[in-house]
């Protein structure tokens, strides 16, 4: 009897103990057309993934001013998939066109 109340005890943490698995990262597609990031703003989570498509006839980049995460030049058809590494507002511009402007919040 001693023995199976030893072996209970000592079971027992692991028979109600829960795994916290991290939530899977989501994925996000900004589409640029008309000179312009739409949408404009996204709210994420830190590893989330960003496709960033380009349907406008001009190259655009999607290029974060503090260094987050940067496209590269993208043609028309063409796109790129960044992570959002960092938690924190990340703003961007297209380097081409520095007027097309958007926004990420990462938690």
């Amino acid at each position: 009897m001693r023995k199976h109340l030893i072996a209970a005890a000592l079971l027992a943490p692991l028979a109600l103990g829960t795994a916290v698995l991290p939530a899977p990262a989501a994925e996000h597609t900004v589409v640029i057309k008309g000179m312009k990031f739409s949408p404009a703003a996204l709210n994420v989570a830190s590893g989330d993934t960003i496709t960033f498509v380009n349907q406008d006839s001009a190259r655009h980049t999607a290029s974060a001013t503090d260094g987050a995460f940067d496209t590269g030049r993208l043609s028309k058809g063409q796109s790129a998939t960044v992570t959002v590494a960092a938690g924190g507002t990340h703003n961007y511009i297209c380097k081409v066109h520095p007027s097309m402007k958007g926004v990420v919040k990462a938690q």
